[in-house]
């Protein structure tokens, strides 16, 4: 159930975003794309850091800075290969053609990153999965439906559609909850979280920055922190 109210907040929100999109002057777009991506950019960093620092006798000390670095470039050079960004364009230019969904693209790739990356719809999906307890995606869902009135109404109507990767990703990961528990959990959750969010925070540099991030591509980057700490596994068993 987390994971569907969870869809449906997105959903919701986005349609409410839609419908005070109507109200707004085009001339005040341009200041709440700025303070959106502000927003953003912020979330992004705390996330970051409250994944990558510790506190240890009242100071800060950082830990997987290499691993965040190689994770991003492994990534993205993946995703440039794969060519994630122009599959997703061309997807979203099909769907434009078809039905009237100005700057699909755009509202999609943003939504879906900032809904699905995160401590909150991991951990949240596999609570659901092993206990029935769907707190955590509740408390997600209303972050999200705020976050969704508010990118639909700068954005358009490509954030509602997010809802469907919240389905899979996160219904997915309620569904395999048992594998998942022992295999995504403490340091390797926080790298993969760290990961995430700093595409985040380059979604928010694209608000604020004319020269745009191909964020798209930079997606397999969240896997390489599992394939690593799989071969630091197989590494030890060796020795």
């Amino acid at each position: 159930m987390g994971t569907l109210v969870n869809a449906l907040a997105v959903i919701l929100g986005g349609v409410i975003g839609l419908l005070v999109r109507k109200g707004i002057k085009e001339s005040w777009q341009y200041g709440i794309n700025k303070a959106l991506g502000v927003s953003v950019f912020v979330i992004g960093i705390n996330g970051v850091i409250s994944n990558m620092f510790i506190s240890e006798g009242g100071s800060l000390s950082a830990s997987g800075e290499l691993l965040l670095v190689v994770s991003l470039v492994i990534g993205t050079l993946i995703g440039e290969i794969v060519g994630i960004d122009s599959a997703l364009e061309r997807l979203s230019l099909a769907i434009e053609k078809k039905f009237p969904v100005a700057g699909f693209a755009a509202g999609f790739m943003n939504a879906t990153v900032l809904f699905c990356v995160g401590a909150m719809a991991i951990v949240g999906s596999i609570s659901d999965g092993l206990t029935g307890n769907a707190t955590t995606l509740y408390i997600k869902s209303t972050l999200d439906f705020t976050s969704a009135i508010i990118l639909s109404s700068a954005l358009g109507a490509g954030v509602i559609f997010s809802a469907l990767p919240i389905l899979l990703y996160q219904g997915a990961i309620t569904l395999f909850a048992g594998a998942l528990e022992s295999i995504i959990a403490g340091e390797l959750l926080r790298q993969i979280c760290a990961v995430g969010y700093a595409i985040i925070i380059c979604i928010g540099m694209n608000f604020l920055s004319s020269e745009k991030i191909k964020t798209a591509n930079m997606l397999p980057s969240i896997l390489v922190p599992i394939v690593y700490s799989y071969i630091v596994k197989i590494t030890e068993i060796l020795r």
